[in-house]
């Protein structure tokens, strides 16, 4: 398993996590597969998702070379992010700051992801001991709020999700996000077993990422 800092230095050097909210661990593979070939840098099962241990479990497994990152998101709680990491997540991705998960994380050396929404959040987070704050949901205020935040907090490290498409990529980027975090606009394909899609978006999202930053 990668080192902590090597996870987060690989998603901020790619700047994109493929949010999978996938029907099974066969779609799931699928998607991973499509992501890779996209240079996507890291791939976030859900807990939403039926089984998204087992799905984890079996992704560590296949991907252990380090072709992609494996995380774990929508974690609530302490008890599910050790599941999760005790079933080969590298990151734990969270909707809003739970302390104990937060600790649980720094405890094992697992890179932490909260969510954050409010100036007092994302300062919260960092207090905890968040390696990356999750602004969401994104769409709520779009790419303005990573520049609002990032007024009174230059130094607050910020990944967006929801509300992040092709189309205003590059903005969230401008404004101060170290990453994104890109759910249906990227692996919407799957649905209709359309993962070259995934492939040719993954391509593109991180393309102009890579612009965006220049």
């Amino acid at each position: 398993m990668l080192a902590k800092e090597k996870v987060l230095a690989e998603i901020k050097r790619v700047g994109l996590v493929a949010v999978v909210r996938a029907e099974s661990s066969e779609q799931a593979v699928k998607i991973t597969d499509a992501c890779i070939a996209g240079g996507v840098a890291a791939i976030e099962i859900t807990f939403t998702v039926p089984g998204a241990h087992r799905v984890i479990e079996e992704l560590a497994a296949k991907y252990q070379s380090g072709e992609i990152i494996i995380g774990a998101g929508t974690v609530l709680d302490p008890e599910t992010a050790r599941i999760a990491i005790l079933s080969g997540a590298q990151y734990i991705v969270s909707p809003c700051l739970n302390l104990e998960t937060v600790k649980l994380c720094n405890r094992y050396q697992v890179a932490c992801m909260p969510g954050a929404m409010t100036i007092k959040e994302v300062v919260e987070s960092m207090e905890a001991g968040a390696d990356l704050v999750k602004v969401f949901p994104g769409e709520l205020f779009g790419p303005a709020i990573i520049k609002a935040i990032k007024g009174p907090l230059p130094h607050a490290p910020l990944m967006p999700t929801g509300g992040v498409s092709l189309e205003n990529v590059s903005q969230w980027i401008k404004a101060g996000a170290v990453a994104v975090g890109v759910g249906g606009k990227l692996t919407a394909g799957a649905k209709t077993g359309d993962y070259n899609s995934i492939t040719a978006i993954g391509k593109e999202f991180v393309a102009k990422i890579q612009e965006a930053r220049k």
